[in-house]
């Protein structure tokens, strides 16, 4: 949902409001996380003037070099990362910035995000597993690499099934190299997306500002992503197994069509041959006023295909 969300520790548990005035009213230190979704800039403005920090532009979110990527600061730390969002022909990057001040999480969006709503419901229904914003990072970080790997599954199931449509009887035709292209643009966008993340959890867990609690869950998020990372190279490598196997069935279909012409023109050679030498315009052509030299040319002609297709048969060239 677009909007600004406040998450703070109320009585023992984690309450949620949409109210930025309420950041004036508690204090800082109860507030655990804010979550903006798609904010104007005048309410990113009025945070940062509240927080004492600085809202990367979209364009900054958007760098890739690694101090971009993640970044410390004497008052806080910046984190960036992209999240995919499924559309109806393919991924689409979504970049998210996280802010960590003190033990409080700041993130900034521009769309709904499910690992955002799932990690939203975790932090409502056991707040005590979440005291702080480091802890609803690595949460979010989490959710987010379960959601990658659905992904990855999913493209290995259509991988799998476009391999066993590809049989020797199927015609070959565009859509079966538009499936193979668009899953190998997913593939690709899924791998960048997990490098992009193993950077940025390695610098959290070489980073001393983290929590050394957080730490054992990082270390086991980044070899999830290490494994999703060599799933999602073996399912890029089927890919061009499959791309090299399709081209190999067009050259076995353009053979056919070859080896069909070149029989039909072998064949034909022998009688085009008596025809074209009846057909001469001379004067003392032989044969050319003998009475049944029609009927006995047509026959040569006939004999000679005939015999041309049974030396074919004969080979197993036909």
């Amino acid at each position: 949902m677009a909007g600004i969300t406040l998450y703070y520790q109320e009585k023992g548990g984690i309450k949620v409001s949409t109210d930025l005035n309420l950041l004036r009213q508690k204090p800082v230190p109860d507030f655990v996380w804010i979550d903006m979704n798609n904010v104007s800039r005048a309410t990113e403005e009025t945070l940062e003037d509240i927080l004492k920090i600085y809202i990367l532009e979209d364009w900054e979110i958007k760098e890739i070099e690694s101090s971009s990527r993640y970044s410390e600061s004497e008052e806080y730390t910046v984190t960036n990362s992209n999240f995919l969002q499924l559309t109806h022909d393919g991924f689409r990057e979504e970049n998210v910035s996280f802010i960590l001040k003190n033990n409080m999480l700041i993130s900034v969006r521009d769309c709904d995000l499910r690992s955002f709503s799932e990690t939203e419901r975790k932090v409502v229904t056991s707040p005590h597993l979440y005291a702080s914003g480091f802890s609803i990072l690595v949460t979010l970080m989490a959710t987010r690499i379960d959601y990658d790997a659905d992904l990855i599954e999913n493209i290995t199931r259509e991988i799998s099934e476009l391999s066993r449509s590809m049989t020797a009887a199927r015609e070959v035709d565009g859509e079966l190299i538009h499936k193979i292209k668009n899953l190998q643009e997913k593939s690709m966008t899924l791998l960048e997306t997990l490098i992009d993340k193993q950077r940025v959890i390695s610098s959290m867990l070489k980073s001393v500002r983290f929590p050394a609690d957080g730490k054992p869950v990082l270390a086991i998020v980044i070899s999830d992503i290490n494994s999703l990372i060599e799933y999602s190279k073996f399912n890029f490598e089927r890919l061009e197994y499959l791309q090299d196997t399709l081209l190999g069935m067009v050259n076995m279909e353009q053979n056919k069509i070859i080896k069909i012409f070149t029989v039909v023109t072998i064949i034909f050679m022998p009688p085009t041959l008596v025809a074209s030498i009846y057909g001469m315009n001379f004067d003392h052509l032989p044969g050319a006023h003998f009475g049944p030299g029609f009927y006995m040319a047509i026959i040569v002609m006939i004999i000679a295909s005939a015999g041309m297709l049974w030396f074919f048969r004969r080979k197993k060239w036909l």
